[in-house]
């Protein structure tokens, strides 16, 4: 439930906010963040269909320009790699910015890998070599405000599914 409810919220927040401000280069990607955090709290299973459903949902949002499937695909990755780090990135608290880091640069090399097989001509290497570090840099700015938020409501509402 609490899955849900975070990336229906989380969702609607990128669509209509995040994706709008006049950043230079690329937008955070707020529903990464909060997958993440999500395989942080649940571990590398749930992880990996939180990825999946996030992903998912990001594909089918407007205004989606991609073949459907292509975040979801990236993000199971993600979020199964993230959760499978969760027992050492919990005890530290610098830790998960360096997961968010790694985990937005594996999503989004994969997202752009899968592009790139399909034929899109936009998988441009120039563009992604300089769209890549600053939404990389902008989750990783997000990830201090909302993996500790999103961990502290796993533990709280889902005690008995959240790791400890």
């Amino acid at each position: 439930m609490l899955t849900g409810l975070l990336l229906l919220t989380a969702l609607p927040l990128q669509t209509a906010v995040l994706s709008r401000l006049p950043l230079p280069g690329a937008a955070p990607q707020l529903p990464l963040v909060v997958c993440l955090a999500l395989a942080l709290a649940y571990g590398p299973l749930d992880g990996m269909v939180v990825g999946f459903a996030g992903g998912l949902l990001v594909d089918l949002a407007p205004p989606s320009d991609h073949a459907a499937g292509r975040l979801a695909l990236a993000w199971t990755v993600a979020g199964y790699l993230a959760g499978l780090a969760s027992e050492e990135v919990r005890r530290s608290s610098f830790a998960p910015l360096l997961l968010v880091g790694g985990a937005a640069i594996v999503g989004g090399g994969l997202y752009a890998g899968v592009g790139a097989l399909l034929g899109d001509v936009r998988m441009d290497p120039h563009a992604l070599a300089r769209a890549l570090p600053v939404s990389v840099f902008y989750d990783v700015v997000l990830a201090p405000f909302v993996v500790p938020a999103v961990l502290s409501l796993a533990a709280r509402l889902e005690p008995e599914a959240a790791r400890r």
